[in-house]
């Protein structure tokens, strides 16, 4: 059988994953779920950024008063205007499995920092993606401080929507949600307070994992760094900034 690649737009988890079973982790149950096969990568890739067409015949339609995030591309993220960028990403293998968080820092659009760490051997993806995305909103505590504008780059829409549109309604609701529990509460209730203080500071925006996004990508060797290394801690990333060399690592 040929091998076939699963995009979900809509889900618990959004992405391209390479197997069904996973893809059905994440759209079984989940209201408005929007997924579809392809035979290729490049094909996946480029209906998930946003460029192709999707079947009736294996989506549901999105209701017209979903919210939603804009994705950026790379050229877009470039062209931002913000003194200091950074970039989050999670990984986790298998999921739920051996977890761990990346953030790159850009100043001026030249890399600054890298960071890694916060490994938890029984973690998922979904819970480094908010790891790395807090880590990223504390760092920008000291940048504004320090009188620099921020953008957060963070390619896990879950992650973004959970502190920027859905807290809103489950911390009304008494931290709860129809259908079901809210998972890791406590570090969602710790990031929305945190997003609550400085949302007017900071954007906080999406990007396509594994197109090109270099922050991203450099995030993303950060977080598989943290679970080969098993590092509990955040720390910064001591080696050289050689780009060429940190992107050889093992991805995610």
């Amino acid at each position: 059988m040929a091998k076939k690649f699963y995009v979900v737009w809509q889900g618990r988890e959004t992405g391209i994953f390479n197997d069904w079973a996973t893809c059905k982790k994440q759209i079984d149950g989940f209201a408005g779920a929007r997924y579809k096969s392809f035979a290729s990568m490049v094909e996946a890739e480029t209906a998930f950024s946003g460029h192709g067409t999707t079947s009736r015949s294996t989506t549901k339609k999105r209701t017209s008063n979903q919210q939603t995030v804009k994705t950026y591309t790379a050229a877009e993220v470039r062209a931002l205007k913000a003194d200091t960028k950074i970039f989050t990403d999670g990984g986790c293998e298998p999921n739920p499995g051996k977890a761990g968080s990346g953030v790159a820092v850009y100043r001026n659009n030249i890399l600054s920092e890298l960071w890694y760490g916060l490994f938890n051997p029984k973690g998922t993806n979904n819970t480094a993606e908010l790891n790395a995305l807090h880590q990223s909103m504390l760092m920008a505590q000291t940048e504004l401080a320090a009188g620099r504008s921020v953008a957060i780059f963070c390619d896990s829409k879950y992650a973004i929507q959970c502190i920027t549109q859905w807290a809103v309604n489950w911390q009304k609701k008494g931290w709860k949600k129809q259908g079901g529990e809210i998972k890791n509460l406590e570090l969602i209730k710790e990031m929305f307070a945190l997003h609550q203080q400085l949302k007017e500071k900071i954007k906080v925006l999406h990007v396509n994992g594994h197109v090109g996004v270099e922050g991203n990508e450099l995030a993303d060797r950060m977080s598989i760094l943290a679970i080969t290394l098993r590092d509990t801690g955040f720390k910064r990333y001591e080696e050289a900034l050689d780009l060429e060399e940190i992107l050889a690592l093992r991805a995610g």
